[in-house]
């Protein structure tokens, strides 16, 4: 079973310039692939630590002493590497999102390609599923998690079917959810399931609140010097990262011309252009085309 293709490999390895001698974290373990390269690059002193909340991950580890993983939510990343009395590392990758083994999982509830419960946890020991969601949010909560993590076009209606319909939802499985929803479907079914779902599982995991709180944790974890890369799959998560790069905040500030405010820079974005995955990924790997 092919776990996950790393994406955007050499793009990455390349990127986190990896100093043999180094510390490095793997904000996103998943299958590996990515930690794989950077121990391939470390010398018998260095060191990766791995993060991931998904018990699954657990099993792709290699038999190194020099990975040391961590099973939490990279959100615990500084008071994580504190408990191994690491103040600051050289590197910082991660890979959001959902890796292709979860999709791949059918009761994992993530693909729409399934018929599984309506889960999408990351992290089983954690509370609230997306069928919880469906049957316990407000409209106006539904309404909001729609438009922001899905930017579905109708959002509103939306919210209101699911509010006037749920009662009918027996046990919340991916068909009966999609059942429910079909008379308000718009335009391309896949592409609109597929934004409901990315809106959920962001929703389940508490994706956004994780990224924001990794994110300001790099000024103080990162050594200067060092390099941070993090793979985005979607404008929203984009937006976040860009955002604060570029200004050490997550509001979109807009520039006022009668003002030379000089903000001190703690991060220097080094790619002026976001790298995407080349053709020759692009064939190899389908799941490359958003990265």
């Amino acid at each position: 079973m092919t776990y996950h293709t790393p994406v955007l490999f050499t793009e990455v390895l390349d990127g986190l310039a990896i100093q043999p001698d180094g510390v490095y974290v793997d904000c996103t373990f998943g299958g590996g692939g990515h930690s794989k390269g950077i121990l391939e690059k470390l010398s018998a002193n260095g060191k990766l630590f791995a993060f991931d909340q998904d018990a699954d991950a657990q099993k792709n580890l290699p038999d190194d002493q020099r990975i040391i993983f961590v099973p939490q939510n990279f959100r615990h990343m500084q008071r994580m590497l504190r408990l191994h009395k690491v103040t600051e590392v050289d590197g910082i990758l991660a890979d959001l999102g959902v890796s292709s083994h979860q999709f791949d999982e059918g009761d994992r509830g993530f693909s729409i390609r399934f018929s599984g419960p309506l889960d999408m946890r990351m992290d089983r020991r954690q509370g609230a599923t997306a069928a919880d969601i469906i049957r316990n949010y407000s409209e106006q909560q539904l309404h909001k998690l729609f438009e922001q993590y899905g930017e579905v076009t109708n959002s509103i209606t939306l919210a209101k079917h699911i509010v006037q319909s749920r009662k009918h939802l027996q046990s919340a499985t991916i068909e009966q959810f999609k059942a429910l929803i079909s008379p308000v479907v718009k335009g391309n079914p896949n592409k609109y399931l597929a934004q409901v779902f990315q809106a959920l599982r962001i929703e389940v995991n508490d994706e956004m609140g994780a990224l924001k709180e990794m994110l300001q944790q790099v000024p103080a974890v990162l050594k200067t010097g060092g390099r941070v890369a993090i793979i985005t799959f979607h404008s929203i998560e984009d937006r976040v990262v860009k955002n604060f790069f570029r200004q050490g905040s997550f509001d979109e500030t807009p520039v006022n011309p009668f003002l030379s405010e000089q903000k001190e820079e703690v991060l220097k974005i080094i790619t002026k252009k976001p790298i995407t995955a080349g053709e020759e990924e692009l064939k190899m790997n389908t799941r490359s085309r958003s990265a």
